[in-house]
């Protein structure tokens, strides 16, 4: 096994029984600290027809798939593009990651115009998905004592105060964390183990650690730059843009895909 992602990650996501708008790696691999027995995390954008949405028999929503390829557990998860959409709009951070992944397996043209739109639905708001996230994290570190959850924790906030210091998206722990001297040690030994335990001295560190960026992400969401409302031309931009690609399926019944 590698922690490379595996050159038939785009087949497995095209598997799922509709065609799709894109599919990215998430997770640990997106992340930066992959194991050599980490899940394969695939997140994607699907396309229903007209029909499926609007007659009496509507199609799904979220598709998901799971199973094992060639030894690497396999979480396939698809959203339609109309809910995909609204969680875009929703100052959700997770689906922001996944549609801004530079980890891309299946790309079309409004792959792209999702992400040139990317950039005015981001706010200050994106920041209460962080808090949360890495509240959850620590709390799942808390109870364990793994490093897995501390890796998240960390990543979640660094991310957080990356995105409202510049606006910008980062998602690799091991670029976002050069303050943190022992976070490649740590990064390392994740490699090693999915579920390992933490390093011997890392628990003092992270226990003043974690308050101090939780605290750097507070005081980065009230000073940024960032707005308090999404763009209302990127607004109106993304629902055209659902709008035309539902009805572009009604004439062709064909997504292009490279």
């Amino acid at each position: 096994m590698t922690t490379e992602v595996p050159s038939w990650a785009g087949e497995a996501a095209r598997a799922l029984p509709r065609p799709l708008l894109f599919a990215t790696v998430s997770g640990a691999h997106l992340y930066g600290f992959a194991s050599v027995d980490s899940d394969l995390d695939l997140r994607a954008a699907h396309l229903l027809s007209p029909g499926e949405v609007v007659g009496l028999r509507t199609g799904p929503q979220t598709l998901q798939h799971t199973g094992v390829r060639d030894g690497v557990e396999l979480d396939v998860v698809s959203h339609d593009l109309l809910k995909f959409a609204k969680l875009l709009n929703s100052r959700n951070g997770y689906v922001l990651e996944q549609l801004l992944s530079p980890l891309v397996v299946v790309t079309t043209a409004v792959h792209a115009e999702l992400m040139s739109l990317a950039p005015g639905l981001i706010t200050r708001h994106h920041a209460h998905h962080y808090l949360g996230f890495a509240a959850g994290q620590e709390k799942l570190y808390a109870k364990t004592g793994q490093l897995k959850p501390a890796l998240y924790t960390l990543r979640v906030l660094l991310t957080g105060i990356h995105l409202m210091r510049t606006g910008r998206l980062e998602t690799d722990l091991g670029v976002l964390a050069t303050r943190l001297a022992y976070v490649p040690d740590l990064i390392a030994a994740k490699r090693e183990a999915e579920h390992g335990p933490l390093p011997t001295g890392a628990a003092q560190r992270l226990a003043t650690d974690v308050p101090r960026l939780r605290a750097e992400l507070e005081a980065a969401r009230d000073a940024s730059a960032l707005p308090d409302r999404a763009d209302p031309e990127a607004v109106n931009a993304l629902h055209d843009l659902v709008v035309r690609t539902r009805l572009g399926a009604m004439a062709d019944g064909v997504v292009p895909q490279s």
